[in-house]
């Protein structure tokens, strides 16, 4: 698909099938562009600590849900440097910039969207999930959600490393002024495309706020739902959305 039906498709539904077809296009400008925004790499192990893994990860099973080209990986291996990571993502253009980076024999990279994880041989009991910028570009949200719940043992954790500005005039003043000063000249400049980066600024205004979204999580059946923002100028813009599987069925089971 050329750059120009990409940009065509990010803009109809459903977005599931655009938007790793986008990323495949933006793979070989990815990491250039997000190494240049100051605290990304160090917000994503931040969200990685908040998940409190004991014992450097010895012994757990960690799902990396659209680790894009390993970024978030390297994260979750930072604070589970002996835990099995399965990472996976819908873009085989951000895949194979992932794999071709040096990973222990721990971390298995698969290509799937998170709707069709079992049917790609990606099947639970995980410890944990970490999805980093994935939400919000699902057609349904809640449904991944259940499907994380499932996933997980009970008393396993979520993390939910996502944008949310909602809730914030003044982060979406910044993420805005961001968008049109930094982000989308970049994308123009190094991608020689800036759609995948409009359509950014676009996805995350129409995110939920963080309330919202924490509600969602309470009605995926999750508990300890909490979340908490990061650094710098992601402040109220960045979040870790954290939750926890308790023992017992989800209340779409009763």
């Amino acid at each position: 698909m050329s750059r120009s039906s990409d940009a065509a498709a990010l803009g109809s539904a459903p977005r599931g099938r655009a938007v790793p077809r986008a990323f495949d296009s933006g793979a070989r400008c990815y990491d250039r562009l997000v190494g240049a925004n100051p605290g990304y790499h160090e917000h994503l192990r931040l969200s990685a600590r908040r998940m409190r893994l004991p014992g450097d990860g010895a012994g757990l099973r960690l799902l990396d849900a659209g680790c894009g080209t390993g970024a978030s990986t390297a994260a979750l291996l930072s604070v589970a440097p002996d835990a099995e990571i399965v990472a996976v993502d819908a873009s085989e253009g951000m895949l194979a910039r992932a794999r071709g980076k040096p990973w222990p024999p721990s971390v298995t990279f698969v290509r799937t969207d998170v709707e069709h994880l079992a049917e790609a041989g990606v099947r639970g009991p995980f410890d944990g999930v970490f999805a980093a910028y994935l939400v919000r570009n699902l057609d349904d949200p809640d449904s991944t959600l259940r499907e994380f719940w499932s996933l997980l043992r009970p008393g396993g954790t979520l993390a939910v490393h996502e944008y949310s500005v909602r809730d914030s005039r003044r982060a979406r003043v910044v993420w805005h002024a961001v968008c049109w000063s930094v982000i989308i000249p970049a994308g123009r400049l190094l991608a020689r495309d800036a759609s995948l980066y409009r359509y950014l600024r676009r996805s995350v205004a129409a995110f939920d706020g963080a309330g919202r979204f924490r509600r969602r999580l309470r009605e995926a059946g999750f508990t300890a739902v909490h979340s908490e923002t990061m650094t710098g100028w992601q402040r109220g813009v960045v979040h870790t959305f954290l939750a926890d599987r308790p023992d017992g069925g989800g209340p779409w089971t009763r």
